[in-house]
């Protein structure tokens, strides 16, 4: 009963536009204050779950990202994809995914596709005549491949909170970010045919190569990350600085575009989005310890052993879950508050963690996508002037592939587990 009120409490406070944190912090002071528990006791748990080391990666990867965004890296990004796609039917539909899909090697943040890339897609697109539903709708799928092709800002979360191989789970992502893409760009082709969208003329091979030479240090810059890592020359979060100091070296004295001004500004928007981030990484310490003192985890455990006949079952049921607790629940904090409890019972069926944790992942990102908490949904909509609730309709038909790749990923998990198991062997 007392665990119920608290998740009561909680959600209550989501609700009513607690910021996440703020909200876990509260209730969980809430049942600290009720059980006797000191709040010398809750502030060290604060303390304690932001004393890692792997998470300085996150705040890294973010400036990594701004960084590009910053420059003119996401205009040459999206010229280089609209020489190679742009002349497919639906031509800059598809410039819009495989863009992303690029840009996703460098941010590994869907807002920072969304916010950085959606608004020159924006743009681009609605120049050309295509209808903003559909214009947003692509921006805001596509935007999901940032956390699923390497660096992503997610899996290092997950790692840090699962102990997951943090290298593994960035090549794990690689197939189905493929996946994803051809997915869509498959049913965009079917969408463009029926509604006769507009193409792009064949670019000259000339213009392709001097299009791919201006954007090829951008797009270098997974190779260096995994190459770097796998090379032994550095950790996945010293990966995360030497991120921050290609991008530098990129925007300053390759593309010529980065100011003082302009690198202050992606220090201060990177300080105000980690702060967020740690604050509820904050909450989900105080959080984590309540479902520990409540049993939370093993009645979870027990929960799932009884009801999934196995491996298969099992994440259908937890991506079932996550899927419903997305509408309601901000990513990171799904992430942090479940992983734990959802991990060992994962083990003992067997299933890999690197698989497990891009599938949730995958299935968290879709999330994204859903209303009323589906942040890329926002920031869409305001790049592409859009009310949020049109929008959220013209999403709805897109999450078909998606939700078909998330299938090929639980029945087949060599798709994720095929090049970690290639590397790391």
């Amino acid at each position: 009963m007392v665990l119920t009120v608290f998740i009561v409490c909680w959600l209550a406070l989501v609700l009513v536009g607690t910021p996440i944190g703020v909200s876990m912090i509260v209730s969980s002071l809430g049942y600290f204050l009720y059980n006797g528990v000191g709040l010398n006791f809750a502030a060290q748990r604060i303390v304690d779950g932001l004393n890692s080391f792997p998470i300085i990666a996150v705040p890294l990867f973010i400036l990594a990202a701004n960084l590009f965004n910053a420059s003119g890296i996401t205009h040459h990004i999206f010229g280089f994809a609209n020489s190679l796609v742009g002349h497919i039917r639906g031509g800059m539909g598809h410039v819009n995914i495989l863009a992303s899909l690029f840009f996703s090697g460098m941010s590994g943040s869907a807002l920072a596709d969304a916010g950085g890339l959606g608004k020159v897609e924006a743009e681009a697109m609605h120049k050309v005549g295509y209808p903003a539903e559909l214009a947003g709708a692509l921006t805001a799928v596509s935007s999901i491949l940032g956390p699923l092709v390497p660096p992503s800002i997610p899996m290092v979360i997950y790692g840090v909170v699962s102990g997951a191989s943090i290298g593994g789970l960035f090549l794990g992502g690689i197939v189905p970010g493929l996946l994803c893409t051809l997915a869509m760009m498959a049913m965009l082709y079917i969408v463009a045919t029926r509604q006769k969208l507009p193409i792009e003329s064949r670019k000259s091979f000339s213009e392709v190569r001097h299009l791919f030479f201006k954007s090829f240090p951008a797009l270098m810059t997974p190779v260096v990350i995994i190459g770097g890592i796998f090379g032994g020359f550095f950790s996945p979060t010293e990966a995360a600085a030497v991120t921050v100091l290609y991008a530098l070296l990129v925007s300053r004295f390759i593309y010529r575009d980065m100011s003082l001004q302009r690198f202050w500004d992606c220090v201060y928007d990177t300080a105000i989005i980690s702060s967020t981030i740690a604050l509820i990484v904050g909450g989900v310490s105080m959080m984590g310890i309540v479902l520990a003192m409540e049993k939370a985890p093993e009645q979870m455990a027990t929960l799932f052993l009884g009801m999934a006949s196995g491996p298969t079952g099992f994440l259908l049921m937890v991506c079932a879950m996550l899927l419903v607790l997305g509408c309601f629940i901000e990513v990171l904090a799904l992430l942090l508050v479940l992983v734990p409890s959802l991990v060992p019972v994962a083990a003992s069926f067997g299933i890999d963690p690197v698989h497990f944790g891009v599938v949730v992942i995958f299935t968290l990102m879709i999330g994204t996508l859903t209303p009323p908490m589906g942040m890329v949904l926002f920031v869409v909509a305001q790049s592409h002037q859009l009310p949020v609730h049109r929008l959220t309709v013209a999403v709805l038909p897109w999450l078909i592939p998606l939700l078909v790749v998330l299938g090929i990923m639980i029945l087949f998990p060599g798709t994720v587990t095929f090049l970690p198991n290639l590397f790391l062997s």
